[in-house]
């Protein structure tokens, strides 16, 4: 699914450039589920940006699906965006005095083919079936637990059945209950044949993963199968 060759990305004036990435080299197939770990600075999230065309390589090729994204312009990236990835933020990006429906059926508005407000409605309420809160359709995201806002930020990332899930940091500004119940939701979703990409410091997240790449420094230093894969679905049980 993702081919990486060779990409850097820098960032300053003709003065002073600093490279944020240089000489990443990763293949990433479809259906597996990929752990990022670093330290602050090290360029994990640029990594990911790319990846998720929120950002353009300064040199390199990027291989989406066979097909070449790496000089393609805003609103061909765009549309890459719109329908092959679903994000999911450490801080939630709901709007916060909207409803929790309304917050999900919103990149529905930016399909190009067009359904009619009932429709959306229902694809809206089905995905928020999926997570476990079509009990709070009509509450204003504001008024939601940390859980549960990251619970519908899963929903809107999978409104247009994306190909590839990226997550920054999902359980960052979460209590350990609360990161577990979507570590569940992102380990059933990769059962489910979804390729996921997960950004994160922190070791036991990571392990809810298969594979681990390590950055450092902007570059690959690492890229390990994960021996003793934590699952979820045990872990809730065992508390």
């Amino acid at each position: 699914m993702i081919a990486l060759s060779n990409v850097a990305k820098e960032v300053g004036s003709e003065d002073f450039k600093f490279n944020i990435l240089h000489d990443i080299n990763l293949e990433i197939e479809a259906g597996e589920f990929v752990a990022i770990m670093g330290p602050s600075g090290s360029g994990k999230s640029t990594l990911m940006n790319i990846i998720g065309f929120l950002d353009i390589a300064t040199s390199g090729k990027y291989l989406f699906k066979n097909n070449d994204v790496s000089k393609l312009n805003e609103d061909e990236l765009s549309r890459y965006r719109s329908a092959e990835v679903g994000f999911i933020f450490q801080a939630f990006n709901l709007l916060p005095k909207t409803t929790v429906l309304d917050n999900v059926k919103m990149p529905l508005t930016y399909r190009t083919e067009r359904l009619s407000d009932k429709k959306n409605t229902e694809i809206a309420t089905e995905a928020l079936k999926n997570v476990g809160l079509e009990h709070r359709l009509h509450q204003l995201s504001n008024q939601l637990s940390g859980g549960e806002k990251q619970r519908v930020a899963i929903a809107r990332a999978l409104i247009n059945d994306p190909a590839l899930i990226l997550a920054d940091e999902p359980t960052g500004n979460l209590d350990s209950a609360s990161g577990l119940q979507i570590m569940k939701i992102l380990n059933d979703l990769n059962s489910q044949g979804k390729t996921i990409v997960l950004v994160t410091h922190e070791q036991v997240t990571a392990e809810f993963a298969r594979r681990v790449l390590k950055i450092k420094d902007g570059t690959i230093v690492a890229d390990e199968k994960v021996k003793n894969h934590r699952n979820a679905d045990d872990l809730i049980r065992l508390k």
